[in-house]
């Protein structure tokens, strides 16, 4: 096809006015509720059930923690699907540490020990002043026994001494 024809062609196209064919359907704006309703018909579809008398779900990513409290929880274990919805909080692992230790897996006591090194390394000086004052209370406690003597005499033998 040459330019020529193709020009012709393009000035014939008209965009509106009189004698131009009417819009076939109007333009739909969808909304925010449109998509949560659909996402409830899907997972009714599914067959979730919700679960009551949760407190807090925590899933874990590398050494953030993405923590829901008081979420609602839903979920079909035979599509193996799991709905968790509320509002998210990420914090790092090492900041609610203390409170999680039963919920870590397998896979996240590796980022546990990474903790453990980062902390030693940080306050290694404390950890050594640490252990010079347990072994100065260790000498004031009971001494070890010695093998064929009993306390009574050995505290015999202190009071002849003492003597």
């Amino acid at each position: 096809m040459n330019r020529e024809k193709l020009m012709k062609k393009a000035d014939a196209v008209r965009l509106g006015g009189k004698g131009t064919m009417r819009r076939k359907k109007k333009a739909v704006h969808k909304t925010t509720t449109t998509d949560d309703k659909r996402l409830q018909s899907t997972l009714k579809r599914i067959g979730v059930n919700t679960i009551p008398a949760i407190e807090e779900v925590n899933i874990f990513k590398d050494d953030l923690v993405i923590q829901f409290t008081n979420p609602k929880v839903q979920a079909s274990i035979s599509a193996n699907t799991w709905v968790v919805s509320g509002a998210p909080q990420s914090k790092k692992l090492q900041d609610i540490l203390p409170g999680i230790i039963n919920q870590l897996g397998p896979d996240n006591l590796d980022n546990l020990r990474k903790l453990a090194e980062q902390f030693q390394k940080k306050a290694p000086n404390v950890n050594a002043d640490a252990g010079a004052i347990n072994t100065q209370e260790d000498d004031d406690e009971v001494p070890e026994l010695v093998a064929g003597e009993t306390f009574e005499a050995a505290a015999e033998e202190g009071q002849v001494a003492a003597s």
